[in-house]
C-alpha cells in the first residue's frame, strides 16, 4: 500500500519537522540537479532553515553569475513594465486632451446654434451656420406636419367610430319604441285605444242624472257603448 497524502500545513512536532526538512531538502537538491543535467538549464537554489542555516545548489560553478543574470533580467522586466505604464499614462493623457478639445468644440457649436458667441465667426462660417439651421428647420417642420397628419387621421377614425355607434343606438331606440307601441296595441281590446273611446263618448250616453231612473236608459246606455267595461256603466247614484 502507498503512503497517504500528507496535508500541507506546518508540522507542530519539532523533531518531526526537522526530519521532514532534511528529507525534503535532499530531494529538492536532487531534483534541481536532475533538471539542470537533463534540460541543460541554469539552476540556482537557495534554502534557509528555520535556524538560519544556508543550503544552496548551482548548476554553474559560480553562483554569483546566475544571480547577476537574474538581477539584469529582473531590472529589464521592471524597466519594461515602467515604460509600459508610462506609455499607458501618456496615451490616457493624450486621449483626455482629445476628448476635452472635442467637448469644447461641441459646446461652442451649441452656443452658435443658440445665437450666442457669433462675433468670432467669419462670413463664410455664418453662412454655413445659416444653412445648417435652415436644414434643421426643414426636418423639424416635416416631422411636425407628419405628427399633425397622424393626429388628424386618428381623430377622423374616432369620429367615424362614434357616428357608427350613434347610428346603432338610434336604430335600437326606434326598434324599442316600435316594440312598446305594439305591446300597447295588444293590451287594448280589439286593438282600440281605451282612452280615445272615453274621450269621444258623448255625455248623454252616460246616466249622470241620478235618482231611480227607468231601466230603459240603462239598457240604451249599455247598448250604445259595447266597448266599455261593465263597471264604467254603473249609475253614479249607486
Amino acid at each position: 500500500m502507498g503512503r497517504g497524502r500528507v496535508q500541507l500545513k506546518r508540522i507542530e512536532n519539532k523533531i518531526n519537522r526537522q526530519v521532514t526538512f532534511s528529507k525534503r531538502r535532499s530531494g529538492l537538491l536532487k531534483k534541481a540537479h536532475e533538471i539542470s543535467v537533463l534540460c541543460d538549464a541554469e539552476v540556482a537554489l537557495i534554502v534557509f532553515s528555520t535556524k538560519g542555516k544556508l543550503f544552496e545548489y548551482s548548476s554553474d560553478p559560480c553562483m554569483e553569475r546566475i544571480l547577476e543574470r537574474y538581477e539584469r533580467y529582473s531590472y529589464t522586466e521592471r524597466q519594461v513594465d515602467a515604460n509600459n505604464d508610462q506609455a499607458s499614462n501618456e496615451n490616457w493623457i493624450l486621449e483626455h486632451a482629445k476628448l476635452k478639445a472635442r467637448v469644447e468644440v461641441l459646446q461652442r457649436n451649441q452656443r452658435n446654434f443658440m445665437g450666442e458667441d457669433l462675433d468670432s465667426l467669419s462670413l463664410k462660417e455664418l453662412q454655413n451656420l445659416e444653412q445648417q439651421l435652415d436644414s434643421a428647420l426643414k426636418h423639424i417642420r416635416t416631422r411636425k406636419n407628419q405628427l399633425m397628419y397622424e393626429s388628424i387621421s386618428g381623430l377622423q377614425k374616432k369620429d367615424k367610430a362614434l357616428q357608427e355607434q350613434n347610428n346603432i343606438l338610434a336604430k335600437k331606440i326606434k326598434e324599442k319604441e316600435k316594440a312598446l307601441a305594439q305591446q300597447e296595441q295588444q293590451r287594448a281590446p280589439n286593438g282600440v285605444d281605451v282612452s280615445s273611446v272615453l274621450v269621444n263618448q258623448p255625455l248623454e250616453s252616460l246616466n249622470v242624472g241620478g235618482g231611480s231612473g227607468d231601466n230603459e236608459g240603462t239598457t240604451t246606455q249599455t247598448r250604445a257603448t259595447p266597448l266599455l267595461p261593465p263597471w264604467m256603466l254603473r249609475p253614479i247614484n249607486e
